[in-house]
């Protein structure tokens, strides 16, 4: 077993509040983790101090390392004073965001208060990882070894505890952290020991006892019958991954100690076939065995193995779909002879079969321990053979039980790899910011072409399919133009294992020729996570061509940036809002958890047998980096998967993406060749439209678009779990940005974001599409919306729909005004006479009745809301209001596949629709116009009038009191339709007639 340890490195503090009486400060930090405790050296009278310490923590339980906290706390040292020392700032860090040795990052925390009196501020940078370091071997252990194999067991287990460990009496003596608290109050000069913290007493008397078991996230997992096999897996899933521990862990214990209380419990029957044995003690190795089971139309058989090789195969029977109420199960050998004409004769011969009625097979029910297999002899034996036993188990149970994800299923085909339930992990995005700065010492012009004059170069970066280029600049004669400088930033999208090389090309844009290239190791980038960081600039020697190995050199910064979130999905539907950099994430803050129950009425989308149809369903569910898919249930209109799973949430403003697939790759028949899954419809659901801790469970309608219109292909069932642990949490997240902070402080433009999502979808499209089995290329697009960037007439109109639909409070606000002035309803008219009244004659009451009004309103609509989460709204998206024409538009690729007359008449109508959409900018324009051409004179008498009027209004607002003008305004703009005329009133004329610059556009 490895030993872990903590490597924190406190490297400064920037800002820190002045404490000492002069504007300055005296910092050291105090580190604990895990009961142990470090000081750093104390930084005389500096606000900005550099300590670049590091500390060490042993790691007492690896297991929990992701619940313990590693808690920096800042004081200012009043040695001098002989007064305590005053605090200067806190930073707690959760085990879960420590990385690996290799990954760290310089982070800056911002320094906490104690409480809210504190008054605290700056910064802190540290660096933390931790390292796994296997313990050195005991020499004297490796000579005992030949001894310790002849003793008993038992005799080593007695071996007194002071010859294993006599270190951790030791332990036990040291200080308690008591004691270091009060050495923190004295001078420097009295420093403490870095010990860790005392071992238990039980742990020094009864060394020889197992370390209790880490602490589980549910009972499943306490009760799961296989802890070690799991813990196993995780650690070679580790090993040989390149993602982080916490994920490969959150994935395998989601998928294995799921509670299954959302969905329903399927019974299936289990057939455990171990070996089988015979009394023919003259069974050479060429005799082949294989067990076939047969319970009514279902028939299985095993793999062929050997006479001394078992099966140990696992078979899953839905018991719904059975029809008989009997289990036969047959052995079978198959030998080869060599005749006398010296052919090889096979002959197989059937030793026996043992019968299970399935009103007599056993229940068993996880956490109830697996039920061991048992040796049955066959009946029914050919006569003068010998006998023949078979080990096998036989029992019902569930979904639920361990063996299911290895077993054969009759429900979905078998051991299928395509077929079978599989979770799968997006790669983790970087994004590779490639700084160019400028060139040296070019190589121009030395090749047999003559040399251009004043050339135009650029610098081009390229990782793997991603290029990008700056802009040109031209080479001059001058010393300084010679040099060309750019200064330019290249961000490219880089995916965990990254790409071997970054390749940088000066290139000659006058004449096509590259002057020289350069290549960087990726993997040698530094990763930096804030801009606090510097960027580090190197210079590399660009190479030519074989007859110039130096074309000159090139100035550049690169780096990996991990305070960003690469955006792989649309931006208004993504479920993960986290930086890159572990450091920087924050603890999740609930749990979700999705029961993917069944489907009902599918309608079938291909021919089986070239006679009737079916579809063979399978759902995706796709939150953060982590994919679930089920199994795919083989030709049923009302499959039933009853599989849950579980997300750890971050933050709940965002979105979980189901969609459900026909398995395209899943092969019919010998001669049918694997296509495309086709898409049965998709629905999302918000989180933050959920209520906490509450089972939403229902049917939603799968609403698929085709060339031909929108089309329902059935209906989903799911249940839906939104459990939050803190509330205080959950509601401090609707006060942080949505994005990471480098968002904002480097913010990337919106046309260079758009390109970066569609390369990283592109990177996760490739990357899943290698997995095995493979996550096609058409599912991932359709559950990351890769398409939403396109032209849709129907998208448009759509969202023409929802800006009428929000402008049109302000017109029902307008309307309830008109119908005030016009007195539709006179006591409503005369409430708001009263009610102007009381506004102006005690203004101090506005504020607080509108927010008064505004909670009742609110508070009263909250009968009303939502009972049950909205998912796709067909209405909304105006799937019923487009032509043929307008949808054969949408599904038309990029560039157009149609032909030149479909062209044309998309070209007029789309002509047709922006000339509208140009006149109604040209109205907006015109009224902004028209207010400005009051103050430049451009119409002098309209201009002169208006002067005049502001100087009369100056001197009527200083005669007349505000309160009385805003009565009377009030009382005339609500006046009686009697005293009203027909015809727009004088400003709306003078204002109309004021000159817009619309007739000096051509």
């Amino acid at each position: 077993m490895s030993n872990r340890k903590l490597m924190v490195e406190i490297c400064n503090a920037k800002n820190l509040m002045p404490k000492d009486g002069q504007g300055t400060a005296s910092a050291y930090v105090i580190v604990d983790f895990d009961g142990q405790r470090r000081r750093t050296k104390t930084i005389s009278r500096d606000l900005n101090p550099q300590w670049d310490e590091k500390i060490e923590f042993l790691v007492h339980d690896v297991a929990s390392m992701a619940t313990e906290i590693l808690e920096l706390n800042v004081y200012n040292d009043n040695k001098k004073t002989g007064k305590r020392s005053t605090f200067l700032g806190k930073v707690k860090i959760t085990g879960s965001t420590f990385p690996q040795s290799g990954s760290e990052a310089l982070v800056y925390y911002p320094l906490e208060k104690r409480s809210v009196f504190s008054q605290i501020k700056g910064e802190i940078g540290i660096k933390i990882c931790y390292v796994d370091e296997e313990p050195p071997a005991d020499p004297a252990a490796e000579e005992k070894k030949p001894e310790a194999a002849e003793t008993p067991t038992a005799e080593t287990e007695e071996k007194p505890p002071e010859e294993k460990k006599p270190e951790e009496e030791t332990k036990a003596e040291e200080k308690p952290a008591e004691e270091e608290k009060k050495e923190e109050k004295t001078t420097e000069d009295q420093k403490k020991e870095d010990a860790p913290a005392p071992a238990p007493a039980a742990e020094a008397a009864a060394p020889a006892t197992p370390p209790p078991p880490p602490p589980v996230e549910n009972a499943a997992i306490a009760q799961s019958p296989k802890p070690k096999q799991v813990d196993e897996s995780l650690q070679l899933a580790r090993k040989h991954s390149n993602l982080d521990p916490d994920v490969v862990s959150l994935s395998n214990h989601h998928r294995g100690s799921s509670a299954f209380d959302l969905v329903d419990r399927m019974p299936f029957l289990y057939v455990r076939v171990v070996k089988a044995k015979r009394e023919d003690k003259e069974t050479d190795d060429s005799t082949i065995y294989y067990a076939k089971l047969a319970i009514g139309t279902h028939s299985i058989t095993t793999k062929e193995q050997s006479a001394t090789k078992p099966w140990d195969q696992v078979f899953a029977f839905d018991k719904e779909g059975l029809n008989s109420t009997s289990l036969e199960v047959s052995v079978f050998d198959r030998k080869k002879k060599v005749t006398e004409d010296n052919k090889e004769e096979v002959t197989e011969a059937c030793l026996g079969t043992v019968s299970f009625e399935l009103t007599e097979v056993p229940k068993r029910v996880p956490p109830d321990s697996p039920l061991a297999p048992q040796w049955y002899t066959l009946e029914n034996s050919p006569e003068n053979s010998p006998v023949t036993d078979v080990m096998l188990a036989v029992w019902l149970g569930t979904q639920a039980d361990e063996t299911f994800q290895e077993a054969w299923q009759s429900d979905s085909g078998g051991l299928i790899p395509e077929t079978r339930a599989k979770v799968y992990l997006s790669p983790k995005l970087w994004y590779l910011r490639l700084t160019v700065i400028q060139t040296q010492d070019l190589q121009l012009g030395s090749g047999p072409e003559p040399r251009v004059k004043n050339p135009e170069l650029f610098v081009k970066g390229q990782l793997g399919p991603q290029l990008f280029k700056t802009n040109r600049t031209t080479v001059g004669s001058s010393s300084t133009s010679s040099n060309p400088t750019w200064n330019e930033d290249l961000v490219f999208v880089a995916a965990e294992p990254f790409e071997p090389f970054l390749v940088i090309s000066v290139e000659d844009a006058s004449n096509g020729q590259t002057v020289g290239h350069a290549k960087v190791q990726v993997a040698s980038i530094d990763k930096r996570t804030d801009d606090r960081s510097t960027l580090g600039s190197r210079w590399f020697n660009l190479v030519g061509d074989e007859s110039r190995p130096y074309a000159g050199r090139i100035h550049v910064g690169v780096c990996l940036e991990g305070g960003y979130h690469v955006l792989d999905e649309a931006a208004h539907v993504t479920s993960d809002v986290r930086p890159t950099a572990k450091q920087l994430s924050k603890p999740a803050i609930g749990v979700l958890e999705v029961g993917i129950r069944g489907a009902t009425n599918l309608l079938p989308v291909k021919t089986k047998d070239g006679t009737r149809g079916t579809t063979d369903s399978y759902v995706v569910a796709k939150y953060g980096p982590k994919w679930v898919r089920t199994r795919t249930i083989l030709d049923r209109f009302n499959p039933r998967w009853n599989e849950q799973y579980t997300w750890d949430v971050y933050d709940p403003c965002t979105v979980l993406t189901i969609g459900v697939f026909d398995n395209g790759r899943y092969r019919i028949g010998e001669d049918d060749k694997p296509s495309k899954d086709v898409r049965l419809g998709k629905l999302r659901i918000r989180l933050s439209t959920l209520d906490t801790n509450r089972v939403y469970m229902g049917s939603y309608s799968l609403i698929v678009l085709l060339p031909n219109g929108a089309k329902k292909m059935g209906e989903i069932e799911i249940a839906v779990r939104f459990s939050c642990s803190s509330w205080i949490s959950l509601l401090q997240a609707y006060s942080t940005p949505m994005l990471p902070r480098m968002h904002y402080v480097h913010p990337l433009g919106p046309i260079q974001q758009d390109m970066l999502r569609h390369n990283a979808m592109k990177i996760v499209t490739a990357r899943l599409g290698r997995s095995e089995p493979a996550l096609g290329q058409e599912v991932v697009q359709f559950m990351l919306d890769s398409d939403t960037h396109t032209w849709s007439m129907r998208r448009s109109k759509s969202n023409w729909f929802r800006i009428i639909n929000g402008l049109s409070k302000a017109a029902t606000l307008a309307r309830w005004l008109d119908s005030i002035c016009t007195w539709a309803h006179p006591p409503t008219t005369v409430l708001v006479h009263v009610l102007l009244l009381a506004i102006v004659l005690c203004p101090h009451l506005i504020l607080p009745t509108i927010c008064l009004y505004a909670f009742l309103i609110v508070a009263l609509r909250y009968r009303y809301r939502m009972q049950a989460p909205v998912t796709m709204d067909p209405r909304l998206s105006q799937v019923d209001s487009v032509g043929p024409d307008e949808l054969d538009e949408e599904f038309d690729g990029f560039p157009s596949s149609r032909t030149p007359d479909q062209v044309r008449i998309r070209y007029d109508r789309l002509r047709a629709l922006a000339g509208r959409a140009q006149t109604l900018l040209g109205d907006v324009a015109a009224q902004g116009e028209r207010l400005e051409a009051l103050c430049n004179w451009r119409d002098p008498r309209a201009t002169g009038i208006f002067v005049v009027i502001c100087l009369l209004a100056s001197l009527v607002f200083y005669i007349v009191p505000f309160k009385a003008f805003l009565l009377g305004w009030g009382f005339f703009y609500m006046r009686h339709p009697r005293f009203r005329g027909d015809m727009p009133s004088l400003p709306v004329n003078f204002f109309r007639r004021l000159p817009p610059l619309s007739d000096q556009i051509l």
